[in-house]
């Protein structure tokens, strides 16, 4: 016991003074880490770049750019306050700058819903090589950004469409050569070619047979009809019914366009929204674009009665009608059937369903009990009944398009130049 208050004795005073040296020196390195941090203004600029539109349900990158003004290494900790929207609350980029030195880098967002996205600030955190401090910096608080219908999809495929690479994104590019109301030209014979396209005249001066080559009739018009009932609030992928159809709506207005064709659009529940007349003009897009995105979803059933009362009196000549919506079961259609029927007889009606694609993951599971059975069994009464509705509208002689949501846009356009190819309009 003695011995070790002797120790004690002795190592205490020693200890304690090396606890004050320790004690020293942190607070020394503090007091140098926060005279380095924070003696200098403004040492870090950071900037947001945010464009004047997202493009709804497609990835959007935010450049961001730092620019290190200290004279010394950095540490650098970004973390950028994102829309309510998207919640994500785990934001963090890590970097290093050398003195003087830019770094530009670049994130991903991809919002599924219209409207206006509100960023707050962009928060930076500096460190020197002692890391002992850390200095916050601040920038661009409330940032505003307007999510649009898909203006990258309508992009893509106008690009595709100019670069004749259609196919690349299963776009079949049909061009009908027949007997249409445009002349386009007289060209040789081949074999194929209709006789009774013959121009008699031009193979006697030539020598040799001569046809005449037509192109499909421009300027028709062409009306996307949007449903915003209840039913298009159903969502995949986490985008709505009523999304899908109007990122649709957009590309396919610009494709009908650089055809030559008239757009128009409409859009309706239990009244008439939305009334665009189709009009052959590029500029039109934007006003189209402007329409697409104060459209919303609402909780009612559609009244289609309404829209045939709207169409018989505002549309008066035969046109191409999209019309998106929805049905999940075979009576639904057929109560909307003596309506859909009405506005055949005087149009080229086209009605877009889509396909239930959560119902393909429980279809292509085992059934290994009752109820996976039970659950396969219902589904495939549902996706049966799909595929009826198709039928039922083809014996009322009426164009449909059973799809999966996110091959809408592809199999519109599709249908848009078939109907082009065969002169069904």
């Amino acid at each position: 016991m003695a011995s070790v208050c002797f120790l004690l004795s002795f190592w205490l005073p020693t200890l304690y003074a090396v606890a004050w040296i320790v004690t020293i020196i942190i607070a020394v390195l503090l007091l140098i880490d926060i005279l380095l941090l924070y003696q200098p203004k403004n040492a870090i600029h950071a900037r947001r770049i945010l464009p004047d539109k997202f493009s709804n349900s497609d990835n959007n990158p935010v450049p961001i750019t730092i620019t290190n003004k200290y004279g010394f290494k950095t540490y650098i900790d970004v973390i950028d306050e994102l829309p309510v929207q998207f919640q994500k609350r785990d934001f963090l980029y890590q970097t290093s700058l050398n003195p003087n030195q830019n770094h530009d880098f670049e994130y991903l967002v991809r919002p599924v819903d219209r409207g206006e996205y509100y960023f707050g600030h962009l928060n930076i955190f500096v460190s020197s090589v002692l890391k002992i401090v850390k200095r916050k910096y601040k920038f661009q608080n409330q940032q505003m950004v307007m999510v649009y219908p898909s203006i990258i999809q309508m992009q893509k495929y106008d690009f595709l469409a100019i670069s004749n690479s259609l196919t690349e994104f299963g776009l079949k590019k049909i061009r009908r050569i027949g007997n249409t109301s445009e002349f386009e030209q007289i060209k040789d014979y081949i074999p194929g070619d209709d006789f009774r396209t013959v121009n008699w005249k031009a193979t006697a001066k030539r020598g040799q047979l001569m046809v005449n080559q037509y192109q499909d009739e421009k300027s028709q018009p062409i009306y996307s009809i949007i449903d915003t009932g209840r039913i298009m609030k159903m969502p995949f992928n986490g985008l709505k019914l009523l999304d899908y159809a109007i990122n649709s709506t957009l590309t396919f207005s610009n494709v009908a366009l650089k055809k030559h064709d008239k757009v128009g659009m409409i859009s309706f529940s239990k009244k008439i929204e939305s009334f665009l007349p189709a009009i052959q003009k590029i500029t039109y897009l934007n006003r189209i674009l402007e329409n697409l995105y104060n459209i919303d979803t609402q909780f009612n059933d559609s009244d289609f009665g309404l829209l045939y009362a709207q169409l018989k009196r505002k549309v008066t000549h035969r046109s191409l009608l999209l019309l998106y919506t929805n049905f999940e079961h075979i009576s639904a259609l057929k109560r909307q059937m003596p309506y859909l029927q009405a506005i055949s007889k005087k149009h080229m009606l086209v009605v877009v369903l889509f396909e239930n694609t959560e119902l393909d993951i429980i279809l292509k599971e085992n059934a290994e009990d009752l109820q996976s059975i039970y659950h396969k069994t219902i589904a495939e009464k549902f996706a049966f009944e799909k595929r009826l509705m198709v039928k039922e509208l083809q014996k009322h002689g009426i164009q449909s398009i059973l799809t999966a949501p996110e091959n809408l846009t592809i199999n519109t356009i599709n249908k848009y130049l078939e109907i082009k190819a065969r002169g069904l309009l």
